[in-house]
């Protein structure tokens, strides 16, 4: 398979954990193809003391029709080198790169070139000072593959612990209204088909966590789980295999997620707090509802460490396993059903 790794913002950590990925990816029968600078990976590679043996190439054709070998250097798809190192810096062209990256990638992906994409981490002030409207890879990605939802589905192999987000990145003081439009049912039918499409889950085991503390406490705390969350959960009950609504504190604590395949969290931080405490360094965020497959780590630009060479990339090798697999499933899935 040929996976493509998008850069990332240059001035973060991305880099780094691609090149030593690559050092670690080597014996992997896969081809992972670097999306973004190459001046820029060089750069990285000489500070870092990382010997690599990069290679520029202009398309995707460059590379020579053989099957993989340990000893194959890795290819960068160059899209530019009009750009200069600052370290730990936020950047417009730093960020206009890091999504012109993505694109490039999604582009590949969508026509078949390539089988998944995986990205390092891009910057929100970096792409937003270089005119970029979306919040991040999600809604950018669903905008350039024109697909109806994306959701971000938290992933982690080792505890096998799955979370995904009712809302994402909106203030908190929105979540109520934004849920009391939406409602649950799209976020658990994305969810369950997801599972489905992605992990051979045919009919997955769901939990949903409450809104307030403790799930409001019959009314007490809040109104939102007796007004609208708790009767539109027991309707959705006929189809679906799900539980709730469980307060989040209790839920985590006690491990209850290990009962289920995946976890809907109605707020960011509801959902990635506990995810990162218990898989940090190996979870994984992957995109689901897309055409293509995208998974990433899950962690941010890391600006205070970058160019320190101590940036851990479990993560980034967990994120490239992962979408092999997804790919590797949907395509046995397109053969059975031709």
């Amino acid at each position: 398979m040929l996976i493509l790794w998008t850069q990332g913002d240059t001035n973060g950590i991305g880099s780094e954990v691609i090149l030593k990925s690559f050092h670690r990816w080597r014996h992997s029968p896969h081809r992972a193809v670097v999306v973004g600078s190459y001046c820029m990976m060089k750069f990285y590679e000489k500070r870092l003391n990382l010997t690599t043996p990069l290679v520029e190439i202009e398309s995707l054709n460059d590379i020579p029709m053989q099957e993989k070998t340990p000893d194959e250097p890795l290819y960068v798809l160059s899209l530019s080198c009009n750009i200069k190192a600052n370290v730990g810096e936020i950047q417009a062209d730093a960020g206009e790169l890091s999504m012109k990256a993505v694109e490039r990638a999604a582009t590949l992906c969508l026509s078949g070139e390539a089988d998944a994409m995986v990205t390092a981490p891009i910057h929100k002030e970096a792409i937003a000072k270089a005119g970029y409207p979306f919040q991040g890879h999600t809604d950018f990605l669903e905008h350039l593959s024109q697909s109806g939802r994306a959701q971000m589905l938290l992933c982690d192999i080792e505890t096998n612990l799955k979370v995904a987000l009712a809302t994402v990145h909106i203030p908190l003081g929105k979540v109520s209204e934004t849920l009391r439009a939406s409602g649950l049912r799209p976020h658990l039918t994305a969810l369950a088909n997801a599972l489905t499409k992605n992990f051979g889950i045919q009919t997955p085991r769901l939990a949903v966590l409450g809104l307030n503390p403790h799930a409001s406490d019959n009314g007490v705390i809040g109104k939102e789980e007796t007004e609208f969350l708790q009767p539109e959960l027991a309707l959705l009950k006929q189809d679906f295999c799900v539980d709730g609504l469980f307060a989040a504190d209790g839920f985590f604590g006690a491990k209850r997620y290990k009962e289920f395949d995946a976890v809907l969290a109605l707020y960011h931080d509801q959902g990635l707090i506990p995810f990162k405490m218990l898989a940090f360094e190996t979870g994984v965020n992957m995109t689901t509802g897309l055409p293509i497959v995208r998974t990433s780590p899950d962690h941010g630009t890391a600006f205070d460490i970058a160019g320190k060479g101590i940036a851990n990339e479990a993560s980034f090798l967990s994120a490239t396993h992962l979408a092999i697999q997804v790919a590797e499933r949907r395509r046995q899935q397109l053969e059975t059903t031709a």
